[in-house]
């Protein structure tokens, strides 16, 4: 008995173990180098490292240090975005997930892979395509618009434009995930729920309300939190598309991380940079769970 508990703890563990590797290779190693670099004075081009604690950290709340100025820039370009895309992301998938599911399966399997196609292209191919459909110059859209002698729209350099056209490539791309898992969580919800609804004289928007949201909310929990981790890394969409412009309005936290590292060549400022990144999004995942929570 005691061979065979082993064997079966043996066996378990090789399943998890390529698993455990990579993510002590690609994520936790990361980390933990990310961390160290944070603590020191690292230009690409010295190959000194000085040590310098948490000065790194208290230039991002030096209003005196650029390192403020663009830190808190782009968070605060970051957190537009946010706003603008998770509401959509969750709704239209929502909405989307109503329809399929009430559509004929044979209907419903093909738009789910219309709907789901998207996401499974890389974000540079997704910048190519809305950049082709929104150039102020030459894209389809103000081709149309001016055989149809209207003004042309700035799509990619004029605000709220700019906004409107990451925003809405973003849900393009990414809204099929949303979508498949919230098709899956309509599935669960049992049917002699609505049955007896409808037997008592509810609507379609009251079981809604008081049926399908209640028995989705742990998937509409996680579709909240992974949405806005996800918006929150938000860096493909406006560097290829905007390049941050017009001027620095889209210009977001991963983009000025990135350009300190590797333009002005400051791994410890981008280091520790990306570790305060980590740390709001790890504190507005926990407010998220407590408010659910609470709700609950």
């Amino acid at each position: 008995m005691y061979k065979n508990t082993m064997k079966s703890k043996i066996t378990s563990s090789l399943f998890v173990l390529p698993y455990l590797v990579l993510f002590i290779t690609f994520l936790f190693i990361p980390i933990l180098y990310g961390a160290w670099m944070s603590f020191h004075e690292w230009d690409l081009l010295n190959p000194e490292h000085t040590f310098v604690g948490l000065e790194n950290y208290m230039k991002i709340f030096d209003s005196s240090s650029y390192i403020n100025n663009i830190f808190f820039e782009g968070l605060f370009n970051t957190f537009q975005f946010v706003i603008y895309s998770v509401p959509l992301l969750i709704i239209v998938g929502l909405g989307l997930a109503l329809l399929i599911t009430n559509l004929p399966r044979k209907l419903s399997g093909l738009f789910r892979t219309v709907y789901f196609i998207p996401y499974s292209v890389s974000v540079s191919v997704v910048a190519i395509i809305w950049l082709w459909l929104l150039d102020t110059n030459s894209g389809l859209i103000n081709q149309y618009l001016m055989k149809l002698n209207l003004p042309i729209i700035p799509w990619l350099t004029d605000l709220p434009w700019a906004w409107i056209s990451i925003v809405v490539a973003t849900l393009w791309w990414t809204i099929g995930f949303n979508m498949v898992i919230f098709i899956n969580a309509l599935n669960e919800v049992s049917e002699d729920l609505y049955e007896a609804s409808s037997l008592d004289g509810a609507n379609r928007w009251q079981r809604f309300i008081h049926i399908t949201l209640p028995s989705i909310k742990p998937t509409m929990v996680f579709v909240v939190i992974t949405s806005t981790i996800a918006s929150f890394n938000v860096y493909g969409q406006p560097y290829l598309m905007t390049r941050g412009g017009p001027g620095t309005e889209t210009k977001v936290l991963l983009m000025n991380i990135v350009d300190e590292a590797f333009n002005q060549r400051q791994l410890g400022n981008a280091a520790a940079m990306s570790l305060m990144m980590a740390l709001i999004m790890i504190v507005i995942s926990v407010v998220q769970l407590k408010i659910s929570d609470r709700k609950e």
